[in-house]
This record gives C-alpha cells, structure tokens and sequence, in this order.
C-alpha cells in the first residue's frame, strides 16, 4: 500500500469547485428560492383579495427597486430550474453523459436560463 497526502474523506476545502458540482447545488438552491418566491407570490394574491389597502402595501413592496430585483431573481430561478430539470431528463432518458456534452449542457442551461429571463421580462415590460 503507497502512502498519500490526500485526504481519507473528500471536503471542500480540498476540491476546487467545477461547473457540475455549481450547478448541481445552484439547482438545490433555486429550488428552495422559488418556494420562498411562491409565497411571496401568495401573498402577494391574498393581498389582492383582501382589499385595496393590503393590496397597494403589498404592491408597494413588490414594485419597489427591491421588490424588482427580487421578482427579476425569482424569474432566472424559474427559468433555470426548468432548463436544469430538462437536462435531467434527457440524463434519465440515458443521454448527454459524455463529460463534453455535460459541459456544453450545463453552459447552455446557464445561457438559456438568462436569455429566457430577459425576454420575459422584455415582453412583460413592453405590455
């Protein structure tokens, strides 16, 4: 048996991140963030439900710079959660696992994910 200097258990102190394993946890976390912006959402319904006052503080919030800023996140992590999934999908149908093809889907799921983010916001502006 040959002695090493490596580690008897991987942590991250020791492996530099790579594009997988980013977007592998950027997938987690856009996940929890939308759940956190569906509520933001609800809220933002009930608000319209439960009369003009709510509504407008709500709106108020909503339709602040933050608010934005929030909304515009809430947006790429819709759109990049929904890129991901499919090219977990086509992982599941047995596709893509070529480390090349893994790189260039992960790069067009970030790419995707932007363009669609500004485009829906380009035609939700333009309304």
């Amino acid at each position: 048996m040959t002695s090493s200097n490596r580690p008897l258990s991987p942590h991250l102190q020791v492996y530099r991140p790579q594009l997988t394993s980013i977007l592998s946890i950027t997938h987690r976390a856009t996940g929890i963030a939308l759940s956190f912006g569906i509520i933001l959402l609800i809220g933002w319904i009930l608000a319209t439900a439960a009369g003009e006052n709510y509504f407008n503080t709500v709106n108020s919030i909503i339709t602040s710079w933050f608010g934005k800023l929030v909304l515009v996140g809430f947006t790429w992590a819709l759109f990049y959660h929904l890129c991901n999934g499919v090219r977990h999908l086509f992982w599941d149908a047995g596709y893509g696992f070529e480390l090349s093809t893994v790189y260039k889907s992960g790069y067009a799921t970030v790419g995707a994910s932007v363009l669609l983010t500004a485009a829906a916001w380009i035609i939700g502006i333009s309304i």
